[in-house]
């Protein structure tokens, strides 16, 4: 069979999955809702604490209150990176999410306190999640002063002179998102929450309402493979995922809610795009193991609901256990999370991204391989 009429056959075959979705009015208005208002109404995120979050610290002074200061910031809400003092590397952690703030602590530091002055200590943190920023921020304004009060005390009693504790200025810096706006990060958690979903979803019930009405035996007597079955199911429900994203993102979290778009349109869609077929061959695996529509409900929401509780999107990975972080590098929503911040609130390029989608993208041939195959050997 040559390649063209091989496309041709899936192109029919998407064709009428279009026009069953069409027909089916509950899943069709499932879809315009979960990508119009409930993108709208996705107004906050539960409150979060930190949990060994990774903060860099630039010393400046290397002084003996300075070097105190970096040893007695607390273990459980901070893990503690040392930094070069270069502005390049600072945004480069920033930005591909290695570092969640870089505190930096000035020449004279030492001086400063002892004279009981006001030393300005730099904390730029960032705000592409605008719960963890304000945390961060406050967290780090809170332990800083305490810890200060507590080094130049120490001293002042050592020394048998008496206690006079500074005013430290900390000058805090937001990236990403300035304002700290919640609705962005909110909107575009649950925007991650809706496609992924839709995702697995549409295919593994396309897939499953063939084998409900006896059709699939059907189209396995034709001409068609039974790749060219799961391919035209899964691409056409994953057509319909972008297309609900681009009215999501455009219209409702643009337009409505005022989320920037700070990198490529083109490549955060494209990214859509490759997610959207990555997530499709769970939806294929999860229909393998479903006899009906009931099943298949049961089945998504067992597989959807740790993936996005542990991807990042309403939970900090930073705050999970190592045995889980290990296992959530298995999820391909994991690498999306990232993918997706980066491009839309921090501007990353494809220089930055590339390691996460191809991780994302081994994943997805590995959960089609298996969906594939399982689907063959169910119909032999």
């Amino acid at each position: 069979m040559s390649l063209r009429r091989w496309l041709t056959q899936v192109s029919a075959l998407m064709t009428k999955e279009w026009k069953q979705l069409y027909r089916d009015r509950a899943l069709l208005s499932f879809v315009i809702f979960i990508f119009t208002l409930d993108i709208l109404l996705a107004s906050g995120a539960p409150a979060l604490d930190l949990k060994q979050t990774p903060i860099g610290i630039i010393d400046r002074d290397h002084s003996t209150l300075s070097r105190e200061l970096i040893y007695k910031l607390p273990a459980q809400q901070f893990t503690v990176v040392p930094m070069a003092d270069q502005d390049q590397a600072v945004s480069h952690a920033l930005e591909r999410g290695e570092l969640r703030g870089v505190l930096t602590i000035p020449h004279g530091f030492e001086k400063d306190l002892l004279r009981a002055q006001s030393p300005a200590l730099q904390l730029v943190v960032d705000a592409s999640d605008a719960n963890l920023g304000f945390l961060l921020s406050s967290y780090t304004e809170r332990i800083l002063f305490t810890l200060s009060g507590e080094l130049v005390g120490g001293q002042a009693a050592a020394q048998g002179r008496p206690v006079v504790l500074p005013q430290i200025d900390i000058q805090s810096r937001t990236r990403f998102n300035p304002s700290l706006t919640e609705a962005w990060y909110a909107t575009l958690s649950e925007l991650l929450t809706m496609v992924t979903v839709a995702c697995i979803l549409l295919p593994a019930a396309a897939l499953v309402r063939e084998k409900e009405r006896g059709t699939v035996e059907q189209l396995l007597v034709s001409p068609l493979s039974p790749l060219q079955i799961v391919l035209a199911k899964a691409f056409a429900m994953t057509s319909v995922v972008l297309l609900g994203s681009l009215v999501a993102v455009g219209l409702v979290m643009h337009q409505l809610v005022g989320v920037p778009c700070v990198g490529s349109p083109w490549v955060f869609f494209s990214r859509i795009a490759l997610y959207a077929i990555t997530s499709s061959g769970l939806g294929v695996l999860a229909s393998t193991f479903a006899r009906n529509s009931g099943q298949v409900g049961l089945i998504v929401v067992l597989l959807v609901m740790p993936i996005i509780m542990l991807s990042g999107t309403w939970s900090l990975r930073e705050s999970m256990p190592d045995w889980l972080q290990n296992m959530v590098a298995f999820s391909p929503m994991t690498y999306f999370v990232d993918i997706a911040y980066g491009v839309l609130l921090k501007g990353s390029d494809l220089a930055v991204l590339w390691p996460k989608a191809l991780k994302m993208s081994m994943l997805g041939l590995a959960f089609w391989a298996l969906g594939v195959y399982r689907f063959q050997r169910q119909f032999r």
